[in-house]
């Protein structure tokens, strides 16, 4: 690479080539009955995929927040809880604990209120195995993206905390006012990448029998037996929605840069 190349000035010749190839492959789905069949009956799953993976993320993202603010506090105990909830979920596969939250946490949880009301008040069949799925993405995303905060916010030059104090903001104007919004300039490509491998992610669902993407073309192939033209397919449309997210967060993220050096 050349000393003074800058990648984000390149004419992007590799998304037109993927585009060519994307039209040239849709084409060629619908112009065949086995891959235009397919493909009408797994897009019906992109809903589905696509909710699981927005809902869930913006919960991680809540709750990552939290646990980087635990983690920074300046009470030992709460610091530890925090250490303690990232290192867990970090070291659970996501599959492990999605069948664990499902079949063993929400069913706990039921039970437990059912014994604290005296009475039957809900079945865990009330609980839709779409929200389990949610949940168990949500608590596993968390733990990342507490650390991509976590470090986002030490990255803050203190002297900016400082001269924010001595303006006389109390805590929680400096954190809206100053610290967050330096830190999420920073960390918004990792952020970035972890919602894309979040709907990715959200495939895993298929293992609850939602009725995701990645379900549909499981119960797809196993009727028509077309494994092939069934999983090209699938594979097609995770790609227009990483590839289609990756442009729209890249985009983003470059507005975001032009604020930074403008000041606003």
């Amino acid at each position: 690479m050349a000393p003074n190349a800058d990648p984000d000035k390149d004419f992007p010749w590799w998304l037109v080539i993927l585009t060519v190839t994307g039209l040239w492959l849709l084409y060629e789905m619908l112009a065949d009955e086995v891959y235009a069949s397919a493909l009408r009956v797994l897009s019906k799953g992109l809903v589905i995929t696509l909710t699981v993976a927005v809902v869930a993320y913006l919960g991680a993202c809540a709750m990552g927040l939290g646990l980087a603010m635990m983690g920074l506090s300046r009470f030992l105990i709460v610091r530890q809880v925090a250490r303690f909830y990232i290192e867990v979920m970090r070291g659970v596969p996501i599959i492990v604990l999605l069948l664990y939250v499902a079949f063993v946490l929400v069913p706990g949880v039921v039970a437990g209120v059912n014994a604290l009301a005296g009475d039957e008040v809900m079945r865990t069949r009330d609980v839709p195995l779409l929200w389990r799925a949610v949940l168990a993405l949500m608590l596993a995303y968390s733990a990342f993206l507490a650390e991509i905060f976590r470090a986002g916010l030490q990255a803050v030059d203190k002297g900016q905390i400082e001269a924010a104090m001595s303006l006389g903001l109390n805590g929680w104007q400096r954190f809206r006012h100053v610290r967050f919004p330096q830190a999420f300039r920073l960390i918004l490509p990792p952020l970035g990448n972890d919602f894309v491998a979040m709907v990715k992610d959200s495939s895993l669902v298929a293992v609850l029998g939602i009725s995701d993407v990645a379900q549909l073309a499981k119960v797809t192939a196993a009727g028509n037996f077309r494994y092939f033209e069934t999983y090209n397919v699938a594979a097609f449309l995770y790609l227009v929605m990483t590839i289609g997210l990756s442009l729209l967060l890249r985009r983003f993220e470059t507005r975001m840069r032009s604020r930074g050096r403008d000041g606003s």
